[in-house]
């Protein structure tokens, strides 16, 4: 039942929400979202667990599958069309599926998350294998769409992992990974899309920030797979080869050139001397690891 959802319940710093000056609104809001990262911060080791399954599967042609209900699903769907542009990743590596369709990214749709039948469908028609990974979110824990999918996942053989925020919920037996920040009762009371909401968007962010790390995607903190497909992105992948060597605008524009815009290949062309096509040589027998090609080239490079 909703009612023993902590999602759910009253949140007694806001009883009198509709009392308040603006300013109180922001401030009540604010200082229960501070509480957020606490939560989140308590799940790190089934985050860590996660993430390290989820870098496997991926390393062995696996795939990260998000799908969820409403705002956890919308949250799924950003996460995932967020990896391309900002790893370099193949789209169909990190997939993100919302009941109801597309178009319930920006409509609601009645019902869809009451038919766990629905999910079973979605995973079916993108091919859902054993090798993959999926992340079943459902801020209550209850979603029958969420619940349907996972017990198929698992009856497939894929990893599930369950992302929830209340304690005790559903998921927690469907899947082999159970993520729970707890974050108390919403200041309106239900609407998950706020704390909840933001607790979801930082664990999503964790889980594919970190297996592309694990995967080899960044240079010490930078974006080294970054696929450079518009102006800012393109100033950006100038701006890392700038940090990872000692040129200057013009020569990192250069030297980014030379390489097809592929910014891991111009680190290491810049640290090795080697041509264009023999880093890319190293690159993939490093698995992408640039600081590991950096080595078995004899580069000392480290970002700054």
């Amino acid at each position: 039942m909703l009612k023993h959802l902590t999602t759910e319940a009253i949140n007694p710093a806001s009883e009198s929400l509709d009392d308040f000056t603006t300013y109180e609104i922001v401030q009540v809001i604010n200082s229960q979202d501070a509480g957020v990262a606490e939560a989140v911060g308590k799940q790190a080791k089934p985050i860590a667990e996660a993430i390290d399954v989820i870098a496997d599967r991926l390393a062995k042609s696996g795939r990260l599958i998000y799908f969820g209900a409403g705002t956890s699903g919308r949250l799924g769907v950003l996460d995932a069309s967020e990896c391309p542009p900002t790893f370099n990743s193949d789209p169909k590596q990190v997939v993100g599926l919302i009941a109801g369709g597309p178009i319930a990214l920006t409509t609601s749709v009645e019902g869809a998350e009451d038919h766990p039948e629905l999910a079973v469908q979605d995973l079916q028609s993108i091919n859902l294998s054993a090798k993959d990974v999926v992340v079943g979110i459902a801020t209550s824990g209850r979603t029958p769409y969420v619940v349907g999918g996972l017990d198929y996942a698992q009856q497939i053989g894929a990893f599930a992992i369950g992302l929830a925020c209340n304690d005790n919920n559903e998921l927690a037996s469907r899947c082999n990974v159970a993520i729970t920040p707890v974050v108390g009762p919403e200041i309106l009371s239900g609407s998950t899309r706020m704390k909840a909401g933001t607790a979801t968007k930082m664990v999503l962010n964790m889980l594919s920030t970190g297996a592309m790390i694990r995967l080899g995607k960044t240079f010490g903190n930078l974006m080294v797979d970054l696929r450079a497909t518009n102006t800012k992105l393109n100033a950006r992948a100038i701006r890392i080869v700038e940090a990872a060597t000692d040129l200057g605008d013009a020569e990192a524009d250069e030297l980014l050139k030379s390489c097809g815009g592929e910014v891991k290949t111009a680190i290491l062309v810049y640290h090795s001397g080697k041509k264009p096509e023999e880093a890319r040589k190293l690159l993939k027998d490093a698995d992408g690891h640039l600081k590991q090609a950096l080595r078995t080239a004899g580069g000392e490079a480290s970002p700054d």
